[in-house]
């Protein structure tokens, strides 16, 4: 049943402390997930292509993520999977220690770094074990569907020296086709559904991500300019899935921009949002202590934007879980603020993984239902296009039914315990009902702040 009805409470945020312990996926697992890729079959052969912005295939089924350079990884059932690697990439591959024999292709490298040592690129593909006459599948980051302009099971999004050979290799009886829904579909795909080790992984990348938010929202101050609120996020190297966004004033109502030397003025709109691979955290609001520090036609802020909006995420969160369909989501986000005035327009939540953004099962009328193991992205962005600006909560969740839920407890202690404690605040301080299932990861649990000098205040639920 929907929330009644919500309001701004003095709401006092636990400490649910950082990870002492890091979760690492097994090289066990690295070849279980080639396996099963393998097994889905179809092809002949699989390539995947990785570069530093599309890491996230290569890296889920060998462990190595690009850092500078492309890479291959090639898979042919009955051999042992061959990663294709640049001259940097050839070190940084053996400590990766992934299930896969390095291969040396230099045309990977940096421009003007050396070409001496490796052959061809359609001689190193026969010799993993290509040729013509078979069904190759390509795997970028992206695949192609009904929506897309005509652009199907063919279309690939390699670079064009990768995709040419590759079609040439299987000639004409042969064929090449885009094969990235065998990880990415949101309903069946393998990277839809994931292990203890790789939720635990993540959990530990949203501790990071969104207890970065809450030092800003405890310590931004008028006048600091916007690299030194920043700053406060505490960003710790460990490998971001986006660049760190910071922005407030004019620029703020665009969401995207990296921080600048610009001063943030008291009054200001503001948004902030950092992503280490496996999590992504965000919010919007206002500079100010309270509605009276706001423009004159904006002083009912909450009541017209925020109090539905947070109306929109107790929604969701009280219907996600395991068997629901993803159109159900959507429908309860749209309606409470499906208005135009609200301008919510991409999809309210998906499915996060290594990559901020994998695939999303949450659209209107989809039938797509969620599943144990499923890492989602609680992501609804309203755009008003006026004064009012927006407010944003982005966090990460995950769903497992009760067998997964003991395996995370009993591998993991220290992860489950600040899972338990998130959900504890959800429940007994924000109102929100949350089905057993559901684990938040974050140190902000729908922790909604609409005033951002008011550090004690954030949105809960009104329960009679």
């Amino acid at each position: 049943m929907p929330v009644a009805s919500v309001a701004r409470k003095t709401v006092s945020l636990p400490e649910f402390g950082e990870p002492t312990v890091m979760p690492l996926v097994t090289r066990a697992t690295y070849e279980a997930r080639i396996a099963a890729l393998v097994a889905r079959g179809g092809f002949d052969a699989l390539v995947v292509y990785g570069d530093r912005e599309h890491a996230a295939n290569v890296a889920y089924l060998c462990g190595y993520d690009p850092r500078f350079e492309e890479t291959l990884l090639v898979i042919v059932p009955g051999k042992s999977p061959k990663l294709l690697v640049g001259n940097e990439g050839w070190g940084y591959a053996e400590i990766c220690d992934g299930p896969y024999e390095r291969v040396l292709y230099q045309t990977f490298s940096l421009p003007a770094q050396p070409r001496d040592r490796s052959q061809a690129l359609a001689d190193i593909l026969v010799d993993c074990g290509l040729k013509a006459g078979q069904r190759i599948g390509a795997i970028g980051w992206k695949p192609f569907g009904p929506g897309d302009a005509g652009f199907g099971e063919t279309t690939l999004d390699l670079p064009s020296f990768i995709a040419d050979t590759l079609r040439t290799l299987a000639g004409d009886k042969g064929a090449v086709a885009n094969a990235a829904n065998l990880l990415m579909n949101p309903a069946d795909g393998l990277r839809a559904i994931n292990e203890a080790d790789q939720l635990a992984a993540f959990e530990f990348a949203a501790t990071y991500s969104s207890q970065g938010l809450r030092n800003v929202l405890q310590g931004i101050e008028p006048g600091m300019t916007e690299l030194q609120a920043a700053r406060l996020m505490g960003i710790n190297g460990l490998p971001q899935c986006c660049h760190p966004m910071l922005s407030a004033g004019r620029r703020a109502a665009y969401g995207l921009p990296s921080p600048r030397l610009e001063i943030i003025k008291r009054g200001d709109p503001i948004t902030m949002a950092y992503g280490i691979q496996g999590s992504l955290n965000a919010r919007a609001g206002f500079l100010v202590e309270d509605a009276a520090e706001l423009p004159r036609g904006i002083q009912d802020y909450v009541e017209k934007l925020v109090a539905p909006y947070f109306c929109a995420v107790v929604d969701w969160y009280e219907t996600v879980g395991i068997g629901v369909p993803g159109g159900a989501l959507w429908q309860a986000v749209h309606d409470r603020i499906g208005a135009p005035f609200f301008g919510v327009s991409l999809n309210p939540g998906h499915l996060i993984h290594i990559d901020e953004w994998m695939h999303s099962p949450i659209f209107s009328g989809s039938d797509i239902r969620l599943k144990s193991g499923m890492a989602f992205q609680v992501d609804i962005i309203p755009a008003t296009g006026t004064d009012y600006f927006t407010t944003n909560i982005e966090d990460g969740i995950a769903l497992a039914d009760e067998a997964l839920r003991e395996e995370i407890a009993a591998r993991y202690p220290e992860a489950w315990h600040r899972i338990e404690a998130r959900r504890a605040f959800m429940t007994d301080v924000l109102g929100i009902r949350l089905k057993p299932e559901v684990l938040p990861f974050s140190n902000i649990p729908a922790f909604l702040p609409p005033f951002w000098l008011s550090r004690n205040s954030a949105m809960a639920v009104e329960r009679r």
